[in-house]
């Protein structure tokens, strides 16, 4: 339906911007074609049962949220919640209820419920704090308390 639209503005066009607007809609075409072959090859090539996120934890029932107690233990590890400079950054407290969330249920970070707030900031943290070595640190923390918790 795009393409229809995009040709039906075309013949709007003057005639020298006409023959450019029909070659852009045709590379246009041509190039969306490959693009979607090249990822479908590139889903085929990745290991089965790897959806790109993170692999799915043992959480014990009720483990993605953070007690008074589990959260005194994790804090220390975490850096420091302000930014010295920019946007004051999602309390960390959220954003790791939401990783333990999606570990838990091994859902998409699209469908992490809003009260744990922008799914692209949690999935964004948790990717700079494995980097940063700091999150196999947090589950090593939580399970102290509960060994069916592994990293």
């Amino acid at each position: 339906m795009p393409e229809v639209r995009r040709l039906l503005l075309a013949l709007a066009e003057p005639p020298e911007r006409f023959a450019f607007r029909l070659r852009w809609s045709r590379f246009r075409r041509r190039h969306q074609a490959v693009a979607k072959r090249c990822h479908a090859a590139r889903r085929a090539r990745r290991p089965s049962g790897d959806g790109g996120g993170p692999p799915v934890q043992a959480l014990p029932a009720g483990g993605f949220e953070l007690t008074e107690e589990r959260w005194r233990r994790v804090c220390p590890l975490l850096p420091p919640q302000r930014p010295p400079t920019g946007r004051p950054s999602t309390d960390h407290r959220t954003v790791l209820g939401g990783m333990l969330w999606v570990m838990r249920t091994g859902a998409a970070w699209r469908d992490l419920p809003d009260r744990f707030g922008p799914w692209q900031t949690v999935h964004s943290r948790y990717r700079r704090w494995r980097q940063a070595g700091i999150w196999p640190r947090i589950l090593d923390a939580l399970a102290q308390e509960d060994p069916t918790i592994s990293a």
